[in-house]
């Protein structure tokens, strides 16, 4: 009876800690906040701890614009295809980053648009800046008109400009079009 109970009391007590851990996670205030879509490469909608949804505009940045309507989606234009297919990139690039940070952000907003999204720096739990990340791999640009609001304002210049010197990204697609310019000149 004795050599039952010991492996008996080994399993029951490596179980009770087991289950201990994963449910810990209930218990323990998790740091950020929780990602609930990635809507662009610039764009995310967030849920905050009180359970409310709001949207993120990044600040200090500008990322490709993707296609929302039917219209868009349709469109046989080159320079709307070319500007989608970079605004698919940046977008699928900030899903990894957000699904590699657990998908929780810490944001540290700066401002508000006129659309009501909050404007803010992102930055995942192990404090990688995401708006660096899409400058260094060239699926973004500086978003100069806002810069005097961004706080990282020379770790985003430093970011872009090495991007270009190494042609990354849109830095490497000579038709590549500004997304401000894309959405003044082609949006209708």
């Amino acid at each position: 009876m004795e050599k039952l109970t010991k492996p008996v009391r080994f399993w029951l007590c490596a179980t009770i800690i087991i289950l201990g851990l994963i449910g810990c996670e209930r218990f323990v205030a998790t740091s950020g906040d929780a990602v609930e879509r990635v809507s662009d490469g610039d764009t995310l909608v967030v849920k905050d701890a009180d359970g409310k949804n709001f949207s993120v505009r990044f600040a200090c940045i500008d990322a490709p614009e993707i296609a929302h309507t039917k219209k868009e989606k349709q469109s046989k234009s080159a320079s709307d295809r070319n500007q989608f297919t970079w605004g698919i990139k940046a977008r699928e690039r900030v899903q990894e980053l957000v699904q590699q940070g657990g998908d929780r952000v810490t944001l540290n907003i700066t401002d508000s648009d006129r659309y009501g999204r909050k404007i803010a720096e992102v930055r995942l739990k192990n404090g990688t800046f995401v708006q660096q990340v899409l400058l260094q791999e060239g699926l973004a640009k500086v978003y100069r008109p806002y810069l005097n609001k961004c706080p990282s304002k020379n770790l985003v210049q430093q970011a872009e400009v090495e991007a270009k010197q190494q042609r990354l990204g849109v830095w490497s697609d000579t038709k590549f079009v500004n997304p401000w310019e894309y959405r003044s000149l082609y949006k209708k």
